[in-house]
């Protein structure tokens, strides 16, 4: 069976490609190279022993799109990674983000509803919540207002994937609400590769620890939570990438109960800055170089998944620990130092 994954060789996207490929599913990828590289390729290969089928393609572009479906009549899913997603970058050049996560997003749906059935799973993601009134965060918490244009798209990108699917009962779709994926394969051949300075914590501790940067500021140590320092919900991203393959098999086997539904996707455990640092500390036998710096606008104080219904609805339970991301985010930092 055929899947399209767009932005599929980003890092939560390429992950994706190779628990699709282990499972079977024949891949397509399109992604346009902006934030990504074509060496992933090799890296997808290398672990599983089979080419995806890559199309260097801009989902920006209307009749491309048009025509990559007239290619691919045989598409029985697309999971859709293709977006930009740094959140400060999005408060700079909020149209950008709005043409490149939104506009995309319909012009794939737009060759979707012709079809006589299709199957769609949402890169979506926990900033749909804000910060919210209640921990952990269930699926039944109120979007808040969004605190930069990023998490609009996604809020609004669901919006336009509920309405769709409202009036046409043959799509099929299922948004998925990560929190912060982190980690690399195992294998150290795929992982997260930030261009420029790191945006997320975990590749700014690893770039840390080999040198590359001199010193981590850790953004506020006053927040109300245990040791002052905000708390998250870090996620192992192969966790994620079967999260993905997990949810186009119930909406392929229609084990789907409405035909748009959505899933928090975490661990249920909510990590402080510092019990992450601890951590890498601990599986790397580093000491980090870090300083306690002013707090950052825009920051949640604290946010972690109730992961109830992923695991009673979705049949998915996140498997690995924090120190295990935290080892093979350590390995694939070295692997990128080596080469």
């Amino acid at each position: 069976m055929k899947v399209l994954v767009t932005g599929g060789l980003g890092f939560i996207g390429s992950h994706t490609v190779v628990e699709l490929q282990n499972k079977g599913f024949e891949v397509v990828i399109i992604d346009n190279l902006s934030n990504s590289s074509i060496k992933v390729l090799d890296g997808i290969v290398s672990i599983t022993g089979k080419a995806p089928i890559f199309e260097n393609l801009d989902l920006k572009e209307k009749s491309k799109v048009q025509e990559f479906f007239l290619n691919h009549q045989d598409i029985v899913g697309v999971i859709h990674f293709a977006a930009s997603k740094a959140v400060g970058e999005s408060v700079e050049q909020p149209l950008m983000y709005y043409e490149n996560n939104i506009n995309t997003l319909v012009y794939v749906l737009q060759e979707l509803t012709k079809l006589e059935q299709s199957n769609f799973i949402f890169s979506s993601s926990c900033t749909v919540y804000g910060q919210a009134d209640e921990l952990p965060i269930s699926e039944n918490a109120p979007t808040k207002p969004a605190e930069s244009p990023y998490g609009n798209t996604k809020q609004i990108g669901e919006e336009i994937i509920k309405d769709a699917c409202k009036v046409t009962p043959k799509l099929n779709a299922i948004a998925l609400r990560y929190f912060n994926p982190i980690g690399a394969h195992p294998t150290a051949k795929i992982g997260e590769l930030p261009i420029g300075v790191p945006q997320n914590l975990v590749p700014f501790i690893t770039q840390t620890g080999v040198g590359i940067r001199e010193q981590l500021s850790v953004f506020g140590d006053d927040y109300p939570t245990p040791d002052g320092t905000c708390v998250r919900d870090y996620i192992h991203v192969v966790d994620i990438a079967k999260a993905h393959v997990v949810a186009l098999q119930r909406l392929i086997g229609s084990k789907n109960t409405n035909n748009y539904e959505y899933f928090n996707l975490g661990t249920g455990t909510g990590s402080s800055v510092l019990e992450v640092i601890n951590s890498f500390e601990r599986v790397s036998g580093e000491k980090l170089n870090y300083k306690i710096a002013n707090r950052r606008e825009g920051d949640v104080i604290s946010a972690y998944a109730d992961t109830t219904k992923a695991n009673q609805v979705l049949g998915w339970k996140a498997e690995s620990s924090l120190d295990d991301a935290m080892t093979s985010a350590w390995k694939w930092q070295k692997h990128l130092n080596s080469n």
